[in-house]
C-alpha cells in the first residue's frame, strides 16, 4: 500500500466510509468473531507459556535429583545405608546425599496409606536422596560400584519417568501454539466471509462509485479500514475478558500441580497485548485480498 493509503487507513475518509455499512450483520459478526477468537487466544497462549515453564522446571529439577533405594534385611540396612552414603560422598558430581528419615518416608506414603501409617510395620526400603552438580555424575560407574559394595542398593535417576513428563509438557506447549495458528486462520476465514457479504450487499453502491470516477483501490481501502478497526476493537474486548478470566484462575501451588499456575508470569503479561495488533493485521490482510477479488468479480 502507498503512504496515502496507510494514512487513509488510520485517519479515515468520511466519503469512503459511507461505502461500508456502519452496522448490521457483517459488523456484528466481525466484532463477535474477533472478540471470541482473541478470548480463546489468551487462554491458548497462557496454556502454551505455562506448559513451557513446566517442562523447563521438570527438566531442571528432575535432572538434578536421584533416589538410591536400599532393600536389605533389617539387620543389614543401617550398615548398607552408611556404606552407600560414604560412596556417594566420594563420587565426583554428587553435590549432596542424605538418608530420608522415617517421618519423611511416611509422609511420602501418606497419600496412599493414610497419615496413621506405622512405617516400622512395613518392609519399606531405606531411601537416600541424591542431588548432583551441574556436570553430573557417571551413573553407570556409580551403579557398578554400588552393586559391588552395597548389594541391596538400587539407583533410580528418574530417567524412565522424567522424559515422558517433559515430553508431554513440551507437546502441550506446541499444541498451544498450533491452536493459536488455527484461531488466526479461522478468524481470517470468518472476516473474509463477512467482507464478501458486505461487498455483495453494496454492489450497486460500488457501481455508482465507479461511474463517478472512484477507483477500486479507493473502494477497497474503505472496506479494509472498516473491517480492520472492527476486528481490532473486538480483539481488545476479547483480550480484556480473557485476561480477567486468567486472573480468576488459581495461582501456582505444589498441591495443585499442573492444574494451577496456568496464568502469565512476569513479562509474559505483555504477550496478550500483541493479540489485538495481530487480529487487526489478520483482518487487514484478509479484507484486502477479499476486496480485490470481489471487485474484480464485479467488473
Amino acid at each position: 500500500m502507498s503512504r496515502g493509503a496507510i494514512r487513509s487507513l488510520f485517519l479515515g475518509d468520511p466519503q469512503a466510509a459511507r461505502v461500508v455499512p456502519p452496522s448490521g450483520f457483517t459488523a456484528h459478526l466481525t466484532l463477535f468473531v474477533s472478540g471470541a477468537m482473541a478470548f480463546l487466544t489468551v487462554f491458548a497462549l497462557a496454556l502454551s507459556l505455562a506448559s513451557g515453564r513446566l517442562a523447563d522446571r521438570w527438566a531442571e529439577e528432575l535432572a538434578r535429583s536421584a533416589t538410591l533405594r536400599i532393600t536389605a534385611p533389617m539387620d543389614q540396612r543401617a550398615a548398607q545405608t552408611e556404606a552407600a552414603l560414604k560412596i556417594l560422598r566420594q563420587t565426583p558430581g554428587v553435590a549432596s546425599a542424605r538418608a530420608l528419615t522415617k517421618e519423611e518416608q511416611a509422609a511420602l506414603l501418606a497419600p496412599w496409606f493414610g497419615a496413621d501409617l506405622q512405617i516400622e510395620d512395613l518392609p519399606v526400603p531405606q531411601l537416600i536422596e541424591v542431588i548432583d552438580t551441574d556436570p553430573g555424575y557417571d551413573a553407570a560407574g556409580l551403579r557398578l560400584r554400588l552393586s559391588a559394595e552395597v548389594p541391596g542398593a538400587v539407583l533410580d535417576d528418574h530417567t524412565r519417568w522424567r522424559r515422558p513428563l517433559v515430553d508431554a509438557a513440551r507437546s502441550l506447549r506446541r499444541l498451544g501454539w498450533i491452536a493459536i495458528l488455527l484461531i488466526g486462520g479461522a478468524t481470517a476465514a470468518m472476516i473474509t466471509l463477512a467482507a464478501n457479504a458486505a461487498l455483495s450487499a453494496n454492489a450497486q453502491v460500488i457501481e455508482v462509485l465507479r461511474l463517478v470516477g472512484a477507483r477500486d483501490r479507493y473502494i477497497a481501502q474503505a472496506f479494509v479500514r472498516r473491517f480492520t478497526l472492527r476486528a481490532f476493537g473486538g480483539a481488545v474486548i476479547g483480550v480484556a475478558f480473557g485476561l480477567a478470566g486468567v486472573l480468576l484462575l488459581p495461582s501456582a501451588s505444589d498441591e495443585g500441580g499442573f492444574l494451577t499456575g496456568l496464568g502469565f508470569q512476569g513479562l509474559d503479561w505483555l504477550w496478550p497485548m500483541l493479540i489485538p495488533l495481530l487480529g487487526g493485521g489478520v483482518a487487514f490482510a484478509a479484507t484486502w485480498l477479499a476486496a480485490h477479488r470481489a471487485l474484480k468479480g464485479l467488473s
